[in-house]
């Protein structure tokens, strides 16, 4: 269900529409006719505890598995899957994102970072992004030549280099960021509109910020329309819209940025009844794909777990 407030929408859509007509196009026999007849529900193995979502040109969806780092692929046209990557005992995999060439990046939440081959799920490079405990590598996005991951528990972000050389750059946070004590502080991340900046959410207290990705200066986004984006979790932007998963609300809010990402106004918020605690959002096509965490389900091998399509408000 989609909630519609009375502001009119203003959406630029990355591409345009030839980008959007090439991702869907479709190989004849690979699966339905048209998009609008994929599915919109995908199952994912039982006990798989999900968290990241990643979406690429192509139709394929990826997903981690916090039980073990594990990679399951789903094709967006049949929903068929397949585990990509089988993970190993004591890796996680929380945020993911993929790039042209078919490197996915993935956070791995115990100060480790990972690139894995999309095709094929080897692991390609690891990261020692902190070596303290304590930390908690959440999500990831791509900017430039460098991979940038947050940590929610500590008042940095880590830009790993996107090429074969290069060291990983820890960027402290300053300016309007306060990091507040054992609770979950940045979370989803995602470039400004133009490509200049890094936008945060703080799912607590539930804030949106500006990062500066030189100088690690932070600054605070007025929110229009809505005090809070508390429980924020994944982002994901279409030129100025941008979208914020509110996880425990089971909601996506919508908001409009201003040219400088200062101001965000709420537009609509997005709700379906299949929400079941999701916390990590892509886009292909006209939807919108999220993963269903169950955060409030006690996990064990038998519980089972997917994600919803819906569309684009």
């Amino acid at each position: 269900m989609i909630h519609n407030r009375p502001q009119p929408s203003r959406r630029t859509v990355l591409g345009g529409a030839a980008a959007t007509l090439a991702a869907l196009t479709v190989t004849a026999g690979a699966g339905p006719a048209s998009a609008s007849d994929w599915p919109t529900a995908f199952p994912l193995p039982d006990g798989w505890l999900p968290e990241g979502i990643a979406i690429g040109a192509r139709p394929y969806a990826y997903f981690g598995s916090r039980a073990n780092g594990a990679l399951y692929r789903v094709d967006l046209r049949t929903g068929a899957g397949t585990v990509l990557h089988p993970g190993a005992t004591g890796r996680i995999a929380v945020g993911l994102k993929i790039d042209r060439d078919g490197l996915l990046y993935v956070a791995g939440n115990t100060g480790v970072a990972r690139v894995h081959d999309a095709r094929t799920g080897d692991v390609l490079r690891t990261f020692q992004l902190s070596e303290a405990t304590g930390h908690f590598v959440n999500d990831v996005t791509l900017l430039g030549n460098r991979a940038w991951f947050t940590d929610s528990r500590a008042a940095q972000l880590y830009a790993v280099p996107r090429g074969r050389d290069g060291a990983v750059r820890t960027l402290p946070l300053t300016g309007d960021w306060v990091q507040l004590p054992d609770v979950n502080n940045a979370n989803g991340v995602v470039p400004t509109p133009d490509g200049r900046g890094l936008i945060v959410v703080k799912s607590t207290p539930g804030e949106l910020h500006n990062v500066d990705p030189r100088t690690g200066r932070t600054t605070r986004i007025a929110l229009v329309g809505q005090d809070t984006v508390v429980n924020g979790d994944g982002l994901w932007r279409i030129g100025r819209t941008l979208y914020v998963v509110q996880n425990r609300l089971n909601l996506v809010s919508v908001w409009e940025l201003d040219a400088r990402a200062t101001t965000a106004t709420l537009r609509t918020t997005i709700t379906d009844p299949r929400f079941d605690v999701p916390t990590t959002a892509a886009r292909f096509g006209d939807r919108l794909y999220l993963v269903n965490a169950r955060f409030t389900t006690p996990p064990t091998p038998e519980t089972t777990y997917g994600a919803v399509a819906v569309p684009l408000a």
